[in-house]
């Protein structure tokens, strides 16, 4: 891995952006960091940038979610990369197993946690709440980072500090993924108490900011990636007592993405293109694109043809142009109608939405339904599925019931918004990987006939569920153990 050093880092973040936006304080380049550090504009500024380097993951942060699961497939025109990855052909050289932009953020907020107090001795303006609360959205991003990383990778390096000058190179070898999340889950909770319910300046930074609300997300999630039901509950009960969210209207759903930053959004990565900040979304998901389109699953669950959804259905999450040709919806639309665009500025400006309501809340019924509080955890099914229209459900009182519907309601709920393999690889994972075999059924559904078996056989080991280290930080990083499952 490739500590990036301080000069690069204001070179990184020396980019362009409109006076309007509220990432509009980065410094400017070339500054080396005697000059750099000196007041809470600077310390502002590589936040900043942190939020920046982000939001420009998104395209990453959908693949990474969406391409090994069972509701995209390719199209003629995908990275030859990516297209190895969804046949289940991965070797260490693809390009989609470099992890240097998420340590780059990483680093961003390494600086962030090191240098700001420092800065508040030097700037006598810079208040004790402000460095908490500045310190506390570095912690959250640096959180989140990792959370994608041991999700992604499972075992990676766990740095903490930044580089000092430089010259400094240091390598670390991986930390357990679960020992990671441990040492997140407390700092996260410590730094909460520092995090805002609503005092950004905007609307927009209220929804694209690390607040109360997004804190509680990211440690639900992470709580429930660990299956620890009972503090699961906790945070999405802080989200539902602050009464700051609801599900939109069903008539209202396609509004979560068009315009964005619903009632409904808790925290999402702000795009704009009249600012120059453009997302990656809709050039993935366009019918010219050619890259992603909704796999042979997704149609049947969605497509006016198979399936009764309405709300969330064909001409929403989908858009069909003819037999067997159909379109992601989400980033390319402007209404659920299958028919307005997005036009000009507006087809790079779609959010991408890291956790909203809907979410935390099927995230509650998951862990009411392990812990055998099954009406309760029915009654959240049922108010997604009432909210888009479709049937109430009535389940058998198991956990194996109850788990698979749930995943059936957040694949219909949060197709292509990078939730899907995250979803399975908790369920393969649970209960000593009890159901295993579940996670590979609703795999290897999603390619041809001839490699069925094949990817079969490859994920019934489970470290085949993660990608292996990129062989250029093999060979940078002597300290470095390859996952065993890429060893050849």
């Amino acid at each position: 891995m490739k500590i990036f050093k301080p000069i690069l880092i204001i070179l990184i973040l020396a980019l362009q952006f409109s006076c309007e936006s509220w990432l509009e304080t980065l410094p400017p380049g070339g500054l080396v960091r005697d000059e750099f550090w000196k007041t809470k504009e600077d310390v502002e500024a590589v936040l900043m940038g942190a939020y920046e380097s982000f939001s420009r993951r998104d395209g990453d942060l959908f693949k990474y979610g969406e391409m090994r699961a069972d509701l995209v497939t390719y199209d003629n025109n995908l990275d030859e990369d990516e297209r190895k990855i969804m046949e289940g052909n991965i070797h260490p050289e693809n390009k989609m197993c470099n992890w240097n932009e998420f340590y780059k953020i990483i680093n961003y907020c390494n600086e962030i946690i090191k240098n700001a107090p420092d800065v508040q001795n030097i700037d006598n303006t810079f208040t004790d709440y402000h460095l908490q609360s500045i310190t506390a959205e570095a912690i959250f991003l640096r959180g989140l980072c990792y959370f994608y990383l041991v999700r992604i990778f499972r075992d990676v390096p766990f740095v903490t500090e930044p580089s000092e000058n430089d010259d400094s190179e240091f390598y670390l070898p991986k930390t357990d993924g679960d020992e990671i999340i441990n040492y997140l889950i407390p700092e996260l909770k410590n730094a909460r108490q520092y995090a805002t319910t609503d005092g950004y300046q905007t609307y927009n930074e209220i929804k694209g900011r690390a607040t109360k609300a997004a804190f509680d997300a990211l440690l639900a999630d992470m709580n429930l990636w660990m299956f620890n039901y009972d503090e699961c509950i906790n945070y999405v009960n802080n989200i539902e007592y602050s009464e700051d969210f609801e599900l939109m209207p069903g008539g209202s759903w396609f509004q979560i993405f068009y315009p964005g930053n619903s009632l409904e959004g808790i925290f999402e990565f702000q795009f704009d293109a009249r600012a120059n900040q453009n997302n990656s979304t809709y050039n993935l998901t366009a019918q010219w694109s050619e890259n992603y389109d909704p796999s042979e699953t997704a149609i049947r669950i969605f497509g006016k043809e198979f399936a009764k959804e309405l709300v969330r259905g064909e001409d929403a999450s989908i858009r069909k142009f003819g037999e067997d040709d159909f379109i992601v919806w989400k980033y390319v639309g402007r209404a659920p109608d299958g028919k307005s665009y997005r036009s000009g500025s507006e087809q790079a400006s779609c959010n991408w939405i890291v956790y909203r309501y809907a979410d935390v809340l099927l995230m509650k019924a998951e862990a009411l339904s392990q812990t055998g509080r099954f009406p309760e955890a029915l009654h959240y099914i049922n108010l997604i599925r009432t909210r888009a229209g479709a049937e109430a459900l009535q389940l058998a009182d198991s956990r194996a019931a109850y788990e698979d519907a749930i995943m059936q309601e957040r694949a219909l709920e949060f197709a292509f918004e990078g939730k899907r393999w995250f979803d399975l690889l908790r369920m393969g994972r649970r209960d000593n990987f009890n159901r295993k075999n579940k996670l590979i059924e609703v795999v290897v559904q999603n390619v041809p006939a001839t490699q069925k078996r094949i990817l079969a056989v490859k994920l019934t080991n489970p470290s085949g569920w993660y990608l292996p280290i990129h062989e250029e930080e093999m060979e940078r990083n002597k300290n470095l153990i390859q996952n065993p499952y890429y060893k050849f």
